[in-house]
């Protein structure tokens, strides 16, 4: 995809500036220490990718999940009012242990259905935003500490991506994650690749996240001419206002020891990183194969597309982990959410079916593991036609490494009145925090016992730093 002179100089910028927060950004130099050589990542053995997919607006879950049958069905009506859904549903089995009721999926999700029931999907219920287990009763005694700003968008949203609620300044989980791994790739290509834009996610302190659009990389066009050639030189035929002079200056002004200030010196290094990063994946990336399972042409369904199509070039690029971030929009629904989110919900279940289609084509599928994440969970009780913002909320992760066809953790009572998972204004509790969702999946992907210490230094607070949903 072309890029004009200014779009290229803003993401170059981004990029030398993405390690800015080298000292602040996890309130300790313990991270960086491992970064540098705690652990051997070289002798991780095989290939593994994490691939993020962030539902932005705070997805309802408990329109997505929902009770089928005893109690939990009484209370879902009940609060639910207008926003109930009774037909069309897809009911999994087997049901959580010891649950309330009988769970189905949204209409909308057949796909996604087929998967949990292939033993290949599960779903990880209440989950959020922790400093501390906290129970209803401590909750409005204000007796055990908070994330600060609950139920608001881009703090939430934040703290899931960093798992770090008591540190603003934090990286993302998956960019410490990187930072403790990215010797074990023997390419130039950075481990954090984002198919989504610039991500908090994906922010490391050594490792920066490398952005690409869906269709491919994205190329400059000098002089905003429109013109595709690189003025690195490989140009063939220049375009009648691209000089041979002006490339000769251009790249002058990127040769190594000319720039008189470190802020220079970073953006030169960082767009000829970028330029020489251009080249090895467009060349690796060639024909794209021919999936068993169509990617469908929305926004998530591209995404996830170009995800498994550098998967699939892996070799050529030298990647023995790869952490990926991919996100959709329009989750906040304040009104129309029955339309909104059957919408959603197709294309999050269709993307994420050919997504894992596609790896078990390419031979990696235990080895690629996709999850869910978002700002937030919803309120259990309805707002005309939609729902408030609220807390914990049911996530989905699948792959061939997920020990699938199971619920992890414990479902919430979605009574209207007198709920003890709720809050008291509608916002259900979380059980399992967003450190033990991410700990899991950093400890499968190969990150020792001291590197999840290091990476998650609150996990030690709640009981089980391991919720068990991977092989």
């Amino acid at each position: 995809m072309p890029m004009n002179r200014r779009q290229f100089l803003h993401h170059g910028i981004c990029a030398a500036l993405g390690g800015a927060s080298l000292y602040s950004a996890l309130g300790s130099m313990r991270l960086m220490a491992a970064a540098v050589g705690t652990q051997n990542a070289r002798s991780l053995s095989g290939y593994k990718a994490l691939v993020c997919v962030f539902l932005h607006g705070g997805n309802d879950s408990f329109n997505t999940v929902i009770p089928v049958s005893g109690q939990a069905r009484s209370d879902y009506l009940a609060a639910r009012s207008g926003l109930a859904i009774s037909t069309g549903l897809h009911a999994l089995t087997p049901q959580p242990a010891g649950g309330p009721g009988n769970y189905a999926l949204h209409p909308s999700m057949p796909e996604l259905a087929s998967l949990f029931h292939a033993g290949k999907a599960a779903i990880v219920a209440n989950v959020g935003s922790l400093l501390y287990p906290i129970s209803k009763a401590e909750f409005q005694a204000g007796s055990v500490p908070t994330p600060p700003q609950l139920f608001a968008h881009n703090d939430q949203s934040s703290q899931w991506q960093t798992a770090r609620p008591d540190d603003a300044n934090a990286n993302g989980w998956g960019g410490r994650v990187a930072d403790l791994l990215h010797t074990a790739n023997a390419g130039q290509v950075p481990m954090s690749i984002t198919l989504s834009g610039n991500n908090l996610f994906e922010r490391g302190s050594v490792v920066n996240q490398y952005g690409m659009d869906p269709s491919g990389v994205s190329r400059m066009s000098y002089q905003d001419d429109g013109d595709e050639c690189w003025i690195a030189g490989s140009c063939s035929q220049w375009s009648p206002d691209i000089t041979a002079a002006n490339a000769a200056a251009y790249n002058a002004l990127l040769a190594p020891g000319t720039q008189a200030n470190v802020l220079e010196r970073g953006y030169a290094e960082a767009t000829s990183r970028s330029i020489d990063t251009y080249r090895l994946i467009d060349s690796a990336l060639g024909t794209e194969p021919v999936w068993t399972t169509p990617f469908p042409d929305t926004d998530l369904g591209n995404q996830l597309r170009m995800a498994a199509r550098l998967i699939g070039v892996r070799g050529a690029l030298g990647m023995q982990r790869q952490v990926f971030f991919a996100s959709t929009g329009n989750y906040d629904s304040h009104t129309q959410q029955l339309e909104d989110q059957a919408g959603n919900l197709l294309e999050l279940s269709q993307a994420l079916k050919a997504f894992h289609d596609a790896t078990v084509q390419m031979g990696v599928d235990s080895d690629v593991t996709a999850f869910t994440a978002s700002d937030f969970g919803r309120s259990v009780t309805a707002n005309s036609s939609g729902t408030d913002h609220g807390w914990g909320g049911h996530h989905f992760v699948l792959g061939g490494g997920v020990l699938g066809g199971r619920f992890y953790g414990q479902m919430p009572s979605l009574a209207p009145d007198d709920n003890p998972d709720d809050t008291g204004w509608g916002q259900i509790i979380p059980t399992l925090s967003v450190d033990q969702y991410a700990a899991t999946l950093a400890r499968w992907f190969g990150v020792d016992a001291g590197g999840i210490g290091d990476i998650f230094p609150n996990l030690g607070r709640f009981a089980s730093p391991d919720l068990g949903f991977m092989a």
